[in-house]
C-alpha cells in the first residue's frame, strides 16, 4: 500500500504547557504491557489527567473545550526520557496528527515522522502567541504546512523548523520505512534470487 504524502496538516489544537515532558509521563511504563498499540490512546497523559479514584484533574486533555483537538502543542524538549515508541503512538491513537513544541527529543522525533505524525518546533515567543490564540478561541483551526514551513491560526502565521530529511519523506510519502519495505516484498525477493551468496550446497 502507498504511504499517504503529507503536506499539510490541519484541525483544531490543543496546549499542553511544560518543558521536558518525558515519554513516561506522555505513557506511564505500566500502560505499555500490550501486544499492539491500539489501546494506548485512553492512556494517554494518564498520571497527569486522574486521580487514582479515576476522577479527573485539571488538564487541558480534560477540557470540553479542547475536545476532539488533533494538534497537540507544547514547549521545549518534548518527548524526552526514555525512547519508549509507544509515547508517539499514544499521541496518535488518541487522535493527533501533529505536534507543535519549540524543541523535541531526537527519537521521539524519529518515532513520530515514522508514524506520519510531523512535529513541527516554534519559538518561544511564537508557541506563546499559538496558545493565547487558542485558548481566546478553541475552535481556530491551526495548520502546519510543511512546503512553506509556516504554521498558521487564524491571522497569526509563524515559521516552524524541521529536519529537512523528515519534511521531504513526509511530503514524498516515504516515511514508514517498514511500509516501504513491505511494498516492495516482490523486488526484495527478486533480487535475493540473484544473489550468489544465498544460494549455495550443504554438506551431507
Amino acid at each position: 500500500m502507498a504511504l499517504e504524502k503529507i503536506s499539510k496538516v490541519s484541525g483544531r489544537a490543543v496546549y499542553v504547557a511544560g518543558n521536558d515532558i518525558d515519554t513516561d509521563r506522555i505513557i506511564p511504563a505500566r500502560f505499555m504491557k500490550c501486544v499492539t498499540f491500539d489501546g494506548l490512546g485512553q492512556h494517554l497523559f494518564h498520571d497527569v489527567r486522574f486521580n487514582e479514584d479515576g476522577s479527573k484533574k485539571d488538564h487541558a486533555l480534560n477540557d470540553a473545550r479542547f475536545a476532539g483537538a488533533q494538534i497537540l502543542l507544547s514547549n521545549s524538549n518534548f518527548g524526552c526520557g526514555s525512547s519508549r515508541e509507544h509515547a508517539p503512538q499514544a499521541i496518535a491513537k488518541s487522535g493527533f496528527r501533529a505536534v507543535i513544541a519549540e524543541s523535541f527529543a531526537e527519537i521521539f522525533f524519529g518515532n513520530s515522522t515514522t508514524l506520519g505524525m510531523p512535529c513541527a518546533a516554534v519559538s518561544h515567543d511564537d508557541m506563546g502567541a499559538l496558545a493565547a490564540a487558542i485558548e481566546k478561541d478553541p475552535s481556530l483551526v491551526v495548520s502546519i504546512d510543511l512546503a512553506s514551513q509556516k504554521v498558521t491560526a487564524g491571522a497569526l502565521s509563524v515559521p516552524f523548523a524541521i529536519k529537512p530529511g523528515a519534511r521531504d519523506a513526509l511530503m514524498a510519502g516515504v516515511w514508514d520505512p517498514i511500509g516501504q519495505l513491505l511494498d516492495g516484498q516482490k523486488a526484495v525477493a527478486n533480487l535475493a534470487a540473484k544473489l550468489p551468496y544465498l544460494h549455495f550446497d550443504r554438506a551431507p
